[in-house]
Order: C-alpha cells, then structure tokens, then sequence
C-alpha cells in the first residue's frame, strides 16, 4: 500500500536501468517514487495531478518529453516539470521552457545537482514544506555519533573525534536510514556516487571507499557496516 504521508514523484524515462536508479535514489531520499516509460503514458499519470513533481526524459516512446509537456500545461496542469535528457543544445534547453518545463538537467548529472533541483522545485511550489523528510543533523552509528553539518564525528565513549568526508557521511546516512536492510552496490553507486546508469558501471570504488571508512572508524566496524556477499552491505538494526 503506498505511504500517502511521503511526496509522490513521477519518473517518466524510457531506458530501464537509468529509470530504476533515479527511483532508488529518490526512494532512498524519501520520496515516492512512481515510473512509466512511455510518453503517452507519462502524460496519462501525469493528468490525475497525483504528483508533486514529474522528472520527464525528452527521447521518450509513444510522445516526446517536449509533447507531454505542453499537453499537460493545455490541460490546465501546473505541476513542476523538470527535465531529464543528453541533449543539451540551447536551443533545445528553450523548447523545453516554452513548452512549461520548470528546470531542465542534462545527462549525465549528480545525484546531487538532481536532488538539489527536485527539492528547489518542490519548495518553490510548497510540495516540500507540506511533507518531505528532514535532513539528519546526528546520526547515531555504532558507538559514533554523526554531526552532519561539520561533517565530524564523536565517540559516545572516550569522546574521540574523527573527521569524515562528505561521502564518508552520505555512505553512513544511506546505511543508517535502511538499518537491517542489505544496501546494494547499485544503489550505494547511484545514491552516493551520483552514477545514473550504476549497471553499466564496473568499479571497485565502494568496496575501497567502504575499507578506508571501516580504517576511520576503528573497532567494532566491520560489524557495523556487514559485508554480504555478493549482495551488498548492510548496518545492524
């Protein structure tokens, strides 16, 4: 049964590995995600005004992202658009604005200019003031607790502090927020890297970045942050 206390976005996107990144990561950023891959299909879901946000590809089957656009503003629709496509021409950046786009990405992006656009979105229209999650100023992890903003970290114990970096806390708050849940390293590359088609990506650096992390944090680590194998990684609920 869908959350109705979370904000629902639609991801209309019409390659399937970058299609179930963007909803892993907006999932994870704790939002509901919903997807279609075909335009007319987008524009279908897009009319019941369910939707606070629709993340919109302009290559797209059946109706193109620009066609969906203007449709949905025919139809007296104002809910946000933002734009997702690898093309990147001026030209094309101004049809998409004149068809009613809100914003426009082009691929490749970071998951943190995304999330960063969404949220500018959201917050310009209200959606956001009304129900998305607040961001984690402490986290609790182990026997370390997190201060996000300074991005230091204390031990409840003998008070010592380590510094972390960005990643280092993004990796923490990831596996925090799905305590007792195997984290995937698809998600970690798409959700921490910033990689929006993880699948095609062979890479060792989660497996190296989780290693330096377990060094920084000393013992008890590698109990904190389990390696499964072959599926991921996971913090003890």
């Amino acid at each position: 049964m869908p959350d109705d206390s979370k904000i629902s976005l639609l991801v209309v996107e019409d390659e399937e590995p970058i299609r179930t990144g963007l909803c892993d990561v907006l999932t994870f950023r704790g939002y509901r995600a919903e997807s279609v891959a075909r335009g007319d299909e987008g524009l279908e879901r897009a009319r019941d005004g369910q939707h606070a946000l629709i993340l919109l590809d302009v290559m797209l089957p059946g109706l193109s992202g620009f066609d969906v656009c203007e449709q949905l503003r025919a139809a007296g629709r104002q809910t946000p658009v933002l734009m997702l496509t690898a093309r990147g021409a001026e030209e094309d950046v101004l049809r998409g604005f004149r068809c009613g786009a809100d914003d426009y990405v082009v691929k490749p992006f970071s998951v943190a200019e995304l999330t960063a656009r969404v949220e500018a979105l959201l917050r310009r229209s209200g959606a956001l003031d009304r129900g998305a999650p607040a961001r984690e100023q402490t986290i609790a992890f182990g026997d370390w607790r997190i201060d996000v903003p300074s991005l230091c970290a204390r031990h409840a114990r003998d008070d010592r502090s380590i510094d972390l970096t960005l990643r280092d806390v993004e990796i923490l708050a990831l596996l925090a927020r799905e305590a007792g849940r195997i984290v995937s390293r698809r998600v970690l590359l798409a959700e921490v890297w910033g990689y929006p088609d993880p699948d095609r990506v062979e890479t060792r650096s989660v497996d190296m970045h989780i290693a330096k992390l377990r060094k920084k944090l000393g013992a008890g680590a590698t109990a904190w942050i389990e390696t499964v194998r072959g599926a991921g990684y996971r913090h003890p609920a």
